[in-house]
């Protein structure tokens, strides 16, 4: 019997485990931005987010068969060991570039594991809502990290990094109590170039299974549009609220946090993994709501609409994630599953927060927001016609 008093204890683990590493993470970040602005390196503060993603891209052949090669509570141990060294590599006055890739480098390490054990903690009826707490402790932490981190940031830039060392070491201690778990696919010493080849062949497997494909698109799409809707909030509040600080779009974008939360947890009650179907409906409210929020110029309306995209997707991307591990679990196993997610999730937000940059000089603010509801809506529309479900 998978569930049971000592599986909740496991679970609680890998939850606070994720939370203090993911809080850390996204303070690092914005006391990393002041470090450079402090070191009047302002034009180095895009290249934090791209090393930091590069590594998801890089190392997407064999992060997967590492989580699934190990106990996957030792791969999260493996990976925050990596985020506190970066964190460490701050206080030693390292290259802020150089520090920050090595806790992506963590955190693409992480990421296979921290998803791919709740597979072996629940059941296939209680994935959704075990992806579920996931999602909503990560957002929480996403929260909190960026709030306090601009605090921490202000009050002292090297004492943050000190505290946060703090938060990455009880991250660590936490891990420890995540029990063993059984390996799912042992290494068998295969070469660098035939893992590539592996991992080729498994993203070719993923996307020949109608289910999968369908996860990996939608995913990818919902993340490719909330990753550019959060750099577009930061031009379209000055249009359309005639309000020029950082503080309104961040708080609008904790709005969508707060509704992905709560459409996170209706998800959990009411879907099950095989009911892409009705997730994908969810999905597709998001592209009317985006377009509604281009024309308004009402901050409580704004906020609303927001709280009502995040939720729809909320309620779109959790059965999507679980869909994914229950059939990376049955076919070439949960990390690697989740590492091929990861590249098309990251490469799909590469390639929109770029496009976005090169034509934000060209088209106003409004029709591109309209442009991303489309964008978004056609390929959910896609997906629901060929879906099964």
């Amino acid at each position: 019997m998978k569930q049971n008093n000592h599986n909740n204890s496991a679970l609680v683990a890998v939850y606070s485990a994720q939370f203090l590493s993911a809080f850390a993470d996204n303070a690092l970040l914005i006391c990393a931005i002041a470090l450079l602005k402090s070191l009047e390196q302002s034009a180095a503060i895009p290249w934090l987010q791209s090393v930091f993603v590069l590594p998801f891209v890089l190392l997407a052949p064999f992060v997967g068969v590492f989580a699934d090669s190990l106990p996957k509570g030792r791969v999260m141990m493996i990976g925050n060991a990596l985020k506190l060294v970066g964190a460490i590599a701050f206080i030693f006055n390292a290259s802020p570039l150089f520090a920050y890739a090595l806790v992506g480098i963590g955190a693409a390490i992480y990421s296979p594991a921290k998803y791919g054990i709740l597979s072996q903690l629940v059941t296939n009826n209680q994935l959704v809502t075990a992806n579920a707490w996931m999602e909503g402790s990560t957002l929480v932490a996403i929260l909190l990290g960026v709030v306090l981190g601009g605090l921490l940031a202000d009050w002292s830039i090297t004492n943050s990094f000190i505290l946060l060392v703090i938060v990455y070491c009880l991250a660590a201690l936490i891990n420890r109590f995540i029990p063993t778990q059984p390996v799912e696919h042992p290494y068998q010493g295969e070469s660098m170039w035939f893992l590539v080849r592996a991992f080729i062949r498994q993203v070719n497997a993923l996307w020949q299974h109608p289910v999968a494909r369908t996860t990996l698109i939608g995913t990818s799409a919902f993340w490719a549009t909330g990753s550019t809707l959060r750099l577009m909030l930061f031009a379209w509040v000055p249009v359309a609220l005639l309000v020029s600080d950082n503080q309104l779009p961040a708080t609008l974008m904790g709005m969508v946090s707060i509704g992905i939360m709560l459409g996170a947890g209706l998800a959990a009650w009411r879907l099950a993994p095989q009911q892409l179907g009705k997730a994908l409906l969810g999905g597709m409210i998001i592209g009317p709501l985006l377009i509604l929020l281009a024309y308004t110029n009402d901050l409580t309306i704004a906020i609303a609409l927001l709280i009502a995209v995040g939720a729809a997707g909320g309620w779109f991307i959790v059965p999507l994630n679980a869909a994914l591990q229950q059939h990376g679990q049955a076919s070439i196993g949960t990390g690697r599953a989740l590492a091929v997610q990861n590249l098309w999730e990251n490469i799909a937000m590469f390639a929109a927060v770029s496009f976005y940059g090169l034509v934000i000089n060209r088209i106003d603010i409004i029709t591109l927001i309209i442009g991303l509801a489309v964008a978004f809506t056609s390929i959910l529309l896609l997906l629901k016609r060929r879906s099964r479900n």
